[in-house]
């Protein structure tokens, strides 16, 4: 049975949503440990190894109708780059879409121009599409981050360079970046 699942946080706790309906009708089981959360349901099981520790006697999950909310309190306060320690990985192997093999970005921008007929920013537009609707997870995220936070003037796909400080602006030569 698959099911889908999601996250978000701030700096005290985690919350895991788990798109399951009717849980409680389901049996459905769920232990926190420090590192790893485990929930199981009829035909379904869910297995999180956690990125960062977290405290399970002040953790919590309830179920509702259609989820089951699961409530991790941080051991240690502030933000978390991802929810599980080998996340890609594991998505990876789950959906088997994903090639391990390197992005050839080449070959991905010439299919793009012989492709599309657009000319100018809308084929700048596609191709970026391109790139971010094929790359990983931590492409995506790199892509994203890089771009909010250089107010558009990068675009990285490299999470490992983008996550360790705040993306400086760089504006083409020539030019001067305005903040307004």
């Amino acid at each position: 049975m698959s099911v889908k699942h999601d996250w978000y946080q701030n700096d005290e706790k985690v919350v895991v949503t788990v798109l399951l309906k009717n849980a409680v009708d389901k049996n459905y089981k769920c232990e926190i440990e420090s590192e790893k959360v485990h929930l199981s349901a009829e035909n379904y099981e869910l297995i999180l190894e956690l990125l960062n520790p977290v405290v399970p006697e002040k953790s919590s999950h309830r179920a509702t109708p259609h989820k089951v909310e699961i409530t991790l309190v941080k051991r240690d306060f502030g933000k978390w780059t991802m929810l599980e320690k080998k996340q890609e990985v594991k998505t990876e192997l789950q959906c088997n879409t994903k090639s391990k093999k390197p992005q050839d970005w080449d070959k991905l921008a010439k299919e793009v121009e012989k492709t599309d007929d657009a000319e100018g920013d809308a084929a700048v537009n596609a191709l970026f599409k391109k790139i971010y609707e094929s790359g990983t997870e931590e492409q995506r995220r790199a892509m994203n981050k890089s771009f909010q936070e250089s107010g558009g003037t990068v675009l990285s796909t490299n999470w490992n360079e983008v996550k360790k400080d705040k993306v400086e602006v760089k504006p083409p030569d020539g030019t001067e970046f305005k903040h307004f």
